[in-house]
Parts: structure tokens; C-alpha cells; sequence
């Protein structure tokens, strides 16, 4: 049924690609810069503790129904107790999550200090101490932005405009996109 209805709307519906179709959607501008960009993880987190409480309030709603009708709680009082005991549990266990994510500090934004780790390891700190101030007496090369190039045998003109100006080095990967008709 799935195939038959996806050939059914590749023989119906109308192919007509251009451009303006065939780019990326990014709020109604266009794209730039790499879609490969770092995202923070903490967006993540804050959807998922939205989405929790979100769910909650469709549990929530009908729990109301129940517990407000009167003439269920009428025919057998019980029924309200129950209902009531019912929520109190879903309610603390998921504030008890919620307290437990905040305790844990994964709803700060900013982490108020960093967490420095730590070893049980039995090396004492003097051999660390003595270990810095001998990688201390190297000498560090200064860092000059030019490329240096072997020297070659027979100077060209090429050579020396390249010793000149070094070539520019591209990134090891970038992504290109064609887009059809743009062909050359």
C-alpha cells in the first residue's frame, strides 16, 4: 500500500525543480556558513526536561476530570482518595527527578566552578614539580607565519614567485554544492 501510494504521487504530482526549490530551508534566508557546527548540549537537555513537563500536563488533565467529578466521588468516596494518592506519586517522582537535575547541575547554564579532576595516583607531586622546571629549560621557537620552502637548485620565476607568496592552503575537507543547471 505504501509503494502503490508513493507511485501513484510520482506520476501525479508536477516536477518542476529551480532554484529557489532546490536550496536548503533556513528561516526563510539563505543559508551560510558550514552546517557543521558545534551545537551546546544543553539546549538538549532543557527540551528534554520541557518536553517531561509537558507530558505531565496531559496526565494531569484527565486526573482533573476524574478527581472533579462529582458523581464518581458520590457512588464511592474511595475513588477521589485513589485518584488523589495516584497524583501526589506522579508528582513526586517526577519533582524528585526534577530535584535530582538540579542538584546535579545540569540546569545551569553557566557552571558556577569547574570541576577539576582528580587521581590516586602515588607519583608525589616534587617529581611533577621537577619534571616542569626541566621541559622549562628548553628554548620554545618563535612562530613566524611564513611557510619556509626548500631551496631548490635551479631558480625559476615560478619558484621564486611561489617563495614570494606562499600558495594558499585550503581546508582538508569543504563541502560543495552544485546546484543543477549551474553546471560548467
Amino acid at each position: 500500500m505504501v509503494c502503490t501510494a508513493f507511485l501513484i504521487n510520482k506520476s501525479i504530482a508536477p516536477h518542476k525543480p529551480n532554484p529557489e526549490k532546490l536550496t536548503s530551508y533556513e528561516c526563510g534566508e539563505e543559508p551560510t556558513g558550514n552546517a557543521w557546527m558545534p551545537f551546546n548540549s544543553r539546549f538538549y537537555v532543557i527540551a528534554l526536561v520541557f518536553l517531561l513537563f509537558d507530558v505531565e500536563m496531559v496526565f494531569i488533565f484527565p486526573w482533573a476530570i476524574v478527581f472533579g467529578s462529582h458523581e464518581m466521588i458520590s457512588s464511592d468516596p474511595r475513588w477521589g482518595w485513589l485518584a488523589l494518592t495516584e497524583m501526589f506519586l506522579f508528582l513526586g517522582i517526577l519533582i524528585l527527578g526534577l530535584a535530582y537535575v538540579w542538584v546535579k547541575g545540569d540546569l545551569d547554564w553557566i557552571k558556577p566552578k569547574p570541576i577539576v579532576p582528580t587521581t590516586d595516583t602515588r607519583v608525589p607531586l616534587s617529581l611533577y614539580e621537577e619534571l616542569n622546571k626541566e621541559q622549562s629549560a628548553y628554548a620554545v621557537k618563535k612562530f613566524t607565519p611564513e611557510t619556509q620552502l626548500p631551496a631548490t637548485a635551479t631558480a625559476t620565476p615560478t619558484a621564486t614567485a611561489t617563495a614570494q607568496n606562499p600558495p594558499i592552503r585550503k581546508p582538508m575537507f569543504k563541502p560543495t554544492f552544485k546546484k543543477p543547471g549551474n553546471e560548467q
